[in-house]
């Protein structure tokens, strides 16, 4: 009789902590929540580049380069890494401005799709490395594979935050997997004279384009347990800083 009741007191856990209007499996459609597994076999990618037009986000004292535009130079050069091996959408392809709440609503309701949305980052001087942003449960295997795939290309990280779990518009609001990441300090003088180089850009490019491929094949194989199903309301500009 116990051998019996295991499994299924098993998948009234698993039920129970999948949250409401979710499921425990990812069928690569459209979830409100995401507490499932991470995707596999998706045929699509979204690539966002923070910021542009009126925003230039963050602005480099060593070099004088805009975040906006290393993100959309990033954006293309991750979109020829992916070499039609999957499919690819720019959220942007030039210098425009997008609001937060519309890029999100823009990626939502595609299925097979994920979101990948480039940043570089900006605080005081001392910190540099890449840090990688994700919410939802089915964007942590993801988030996992660009943060290692992020690390190894860096040459050097000091007080980066690494992986992190935060509610933002861009980790939460999409109905896919979604994950946000900064590729590096513009604050950060050594940095990013590194971002600067087109060819530092490109082995960034390459990293972040082979952890979608090895998602795309593996799903969260070897990215460790999923955390926790949080069940938060969508991110909206009024929340508290870091919420």
């Amino acid at each position: 009789m116990k051998s019996r009741l295991a499994p299924l007191f098993a998948c009234l856990l698993a039920a129970s902590c999948a949250g409401p209007g979710s499921s425990t499996s990812n069928n690569g459609r459209p979830d409100e929540w995401g507490h499932r597994p991470g995707p596999q076999g998706f045929d699509t990618v979204i690539i966002d580049a923070g910021h542009g037009g009126k925003d230039p986000g963050a602005v480099s004292r060593a070099t004088g380069q805009k975040e906006k535009d290393l993100a959309l130079d990033t954006a293309k050069r991750l979109q020829r890494q992916l070499g039609g091996r999957v499919k690819t959408r720019l959220m942007r392809s030039d210098d425009r401005f997008i609001e937060l709440d519309d890029r999100a609503s823009r990626a939502s309701g595609k299925g097979g799709t994920i979101l990948v949305s480039l940043h570089y980052n900006s605080s005081s001087s001392g910190i540099r490395g890449p840090e990688t942003y994700y919410w939802r449960v089915d964007s942590h295997g993801l988030a996992t594979r660009f943060q290692r795939a992020m690390a190894a290309v860096s040459p050097a990280e000091s007080g980066n935050r690494g992986l992190v779990r935060r509610r933002l518009r861009l980790t939460r609001n999409p109905d896919i997997p979604c994950v946000l990441l900064e590729l590096g300090y513009l604050s950060n003088a050594a940095e990013a004279k590194l971002c600067a180089d087109p060819a530092y850009r490109d082995k960034m490019a390459a990293a972040i384009a082979r952890a979608i491929l090895d998602q795309q094949a593996k799903g969260d194989a070897g990215t460790g347990p999923l955390p926790r199903p949080i069940n938060a309301p969508p991110s909206r500009p009024t929340d508290p800083a870091g919420s």
